[in-house]
């Protein structure tokens, strides 16, 4: 595993600050669960109120924990993803796909999909409210990212790192969101009233470049 000093984070929000909140979300749901048990066990088996108490609890608890091991990071040109059970690699060098999707609604999303053989991952780089605030990958991220998809041989990767230069740039002077490409490829999908997640089409993303 590379060290800590080549690793740039990429999750949209730090896991740091959402940790604590999970944590507890964990404990109150594993206190849950045990409460229902402890009342189905005044009116059934031990078994059947255990089973009570899991299907309530277990569920909450078991996210909670999932979310709290999920991290994303780049490390070179290699995009590392960690899950409750394993992890992935994508090499931006290798991809053989690189999309940019927006996922429209009142908060609409806005993400990288990178394709390397049977592997894809997805990459949030935004989100926007329909009252014109969000949040964005911070600038250290989109400057790796950028500089790892322009080093591909893929020409849909090197119109992505340009969008993302942009972006750096925008969000480097604070400009305002109408200046901003990935809140115009949000503008872009809320003009055609789509419901679905949207691919930009390569034209879509040269002219947010």
């Amino acid at each position: 595993m590379p060290d800590g000093d080549s690793r740039i984070g990429l999750d949209l929000v730090a896991p740091e600050v959402y940790a604590p909140m999970l944590r507890r979300l964990a404990l109150v749901s594993a206190a849950v669960g045990v409460g229902v048990a402890v009342l189905a066990a005044m009116m059934a088996s031990w078994p059947v109120a255990v089973a009570f108490g899991l299907v309530v609890g277990a569920p909450t608890a078991g996210y909670a924990m999932a979310a709290r091991r999920r991290r994303m990071w780049l490390s070179g040109t290699v995009i590392h993803a960690q899950r409750l059970f394993g992890a992935r690699r994508i090499e931006l060098a290798a991809a053989n796909g690189v999309e940019l999707l927006v996922y429209p609604g009142r908060l609409s999303r806005v993400a990288l999909r990178v394709t390397a053989g049977p592997d894809a991952q997805i990459v949030p780089l935004a989100m926007y409210t329909d009252a014109g605030s969000g949040r964005e990958l911070h600038l250290l991220g989109l400057r790796k990212l950028a500089d790892a998809l322009a080093a591909s041989e893929l020409a849909a990767a090197v119109a992505v790192s340009s969008v993302l230069v942009r972006q750096l740039r925008a969000e480097a002077r604070d400009a305002a969101l109408g200046e901003r490409p990935l809140y115009l490829a949000v503008r872009l999908a809320r003009a055609k009233e789509l419901i679905s997640p949207f691919v930009l089409s390569d034209r879509e993303v040269a002219e947010l470049s």
